[in-house]
């Protein structure tokens, strides 16, 4: 296949993250939060597919028609956090005033974050947390940890958005990137298997879930604490 071909291919299939964040919110709207949160985590495996793809056939210089970079943006505002967002409100974790507190700092803080030139590190982490409420809200779901807890960590999270933290992109951050992407890895199966089971309560998926969530939130952070060894 000609080059450019396969190129304009990786943009077709960024794009199938619309659909994915569409079918998410069809579920959202009749409150099928199973449902949704597995057209998430498929929406989640093509974002993590689709820029080593993107790398290795050189999209900018064989298919610059279109712009693969604004085309991912509109689908992570879509998935990561507006359909996210919508869940956590309608879903009843955050009641009354809190529900619409965390919707407002959640969308607003997003957005001027996705737009923020300086969210990428030299490394390519991300400076501030960088909006992924589809997989805090997920755990949220799954570890149901009361509303004052749920909002304490939206709050806490929506600050860390705009604070000189560290957080790690998996497949970019070279650092310690064989564990990441294990730990990433995992965490796409146990969010997975915990939505598969509407969330059960005690599921093993859960503790999973717990465990590697802790560690992608804090590896960045903890990468800037121990200095790199320098080889010779």
């Amino acid at each position: 296949m000609d080059i450019r071909l396969k190129a304009l291919s990786v943009h077709l299939f960024t794009a199938t993250g619309a659909v994915l964040s569409m079918l998410a919110m069809l579920a959202a709207v009749e409150e099928k939060w199973s449902l949704m949160f597995l057209w998430l985590v498929v929406a989640l495996v093509v974002d993590g597919i689709d820029g080593p793809l993107a790398r290795r056939y050189d999209v900018k210089t064989n298919c610059p028609t279109y712009d693969g970079v604004l085309m991912d943006l509109i689908i992570d505002y879509l998935t990561y956090v507006f359909i996210p967002a919508y869940a956590l409100f309608k879903s009843g974790l955050l009641p009354g005033w809190t529900g619409w507190l965390a919707i407002i700092v959640i969308t607003y803080a997003s957005v001027v974050y996705f737009a923020d030139t300086r969210m990428k590190m030299k490394d390519c982490s991300f400076s501030g947390f960088p909006g992924c409420w589809n997989m805090v809200v997920l755990v949220l779901f799954a570890l149901s940890p009361g509303y004052w807890v749920t909002l304490g960590v939206v709050l806490a999270l929506t600050l860390a958005m705009f604070l000189p933290l560290k957080f790690i992109h998996p497949v970019r951050t070279v650092r310690w990137r064989p564990l990441s992407l294990t730990v990433a890895l995992l965490w796409t199966i146990f969010a997975a298997r915990a939505a598969w089971v509407d969330f059960d309560e005690g599921n093993w998926a859960h503790w999973g879930l717990a465990i590697t969530s802790v560690y992608l939130l804090v590896v960045g952070i903890l990468q800037q604490i121990i200095p790199e060894r320098k080889t010779a």
